[in-house]
């Protein structure tokens, strides 16, 4: 087959996980034959919807906006950590330590701070969490985007922002590997839970199935113990479509209070 697309861009941070995201994805391809391209100079969407993607990560948010039809799911991460099991996920909303505020509501009119607006974790999670508490479409006095989340917890930790709503996975993997990132900071809130971010391929893929990808991922984690400790990642499994229609359950119940755009 030709030169293919391998990457996992979502969780690259801290190092011990970036490390072990690539060994991973090395096994997998030398498992599935298929030469490897360099797509670490690719936007994301350009990466995604790719001819050439032979397997890559994605938010769930943008899957059912942004890429239906455009792509084919391979699976999903059973992730066993603090906040995440069974293939799902959640957001953690979290201030500064010192910050006098305890409970959400007390945050009204405070500084919040996102990590992108097509984000499921760090957008809709936080808008459905806050949609009963707006007021006419409005809950903070503004809202930053931030990048990525490592840089949302910069804001706030630094105190650019008040709040802000962090993947769980990358929440939990800082605490562990990168402690300093996460110190000084509140868990104020936990978001209601989401299926973990799908694992996808391009639509015709040649010879390599979405199948036979998910069963060479799940081979190249029993073959690398280490790998699987690292990620928290103990299988991914099987997923459809259907998987991800409470992200638009979320979104539609803001919506229907009013609160369509995070504000």
């Amino acid at each position: 087959m030709p030169g293919c697309y391998a990457e996992l861009a979502m969780y690259v941070a801290p190092q011990p996980v970036q490390v072990a995201s690539e060994q991973w994805l090395t096994r997998i391809v030398a498992l599935l034959d298929a030469p490897r391209r360099d797509g670490r100079g690719l936007e994301l969407l350009e990466l995604f919807r790719s001819p050439d993607l032979l397997l890559t990560q994605t938010c769930g948010y943008p899957l059912m906006t942004l890429l239906r039809g455009q792509v084919q799911l391979v699976g999903r991460p059973r992730y066993e950590l603090n906040h995440s099991s069974a293939g799902n996920h959640c957001s953690l909303i979290v201030s500064r330590a010192t910050d006098p505020r305890i409970d959400l509501a007390d945050f009204k009119g405070s500084r919040g701070v996102i990590n992108d607006r097509h984000s499921n974790s760090g957008m809709n999670l936080f808008r459905h969490r806050l949609a009963p508490l707006q007021q006419g479409g409005r809950f903070f006095a503004s809202v930053a985007v931030s990048g990525a989340h490592q840089q949302s917890l910069r804001h706030v930790r630094e105190g650019w922002a008040d709040l802000a709503c962090i993947d769980s996975v990358t929440f939990d993997c800082l605490a562990r590997y990168a402690p300093a990132e996460v110190a000084g900071l509140r868990l104020v809130a936990r978001t209601a839970t989401s299926p973990t971010l799908p694992y996808i391929t391009a639509l015709d893929t040649g010879r390599v199935g979405a199948e036979q990808i998910r069963r060479a991922m799940n081979q190249a984690l029993q073959q690398l113990p280490q790998v699987r400790a690292v990620l928290g990642v103990q299988e991914v499994l099987p997923v459809s479509e259907a998987d991800y229609q409470p992200v638009l359950d979320l979104q539609r119940v803001a919506t229907d209070c009013g609160y369509e755009v995070l504000a």
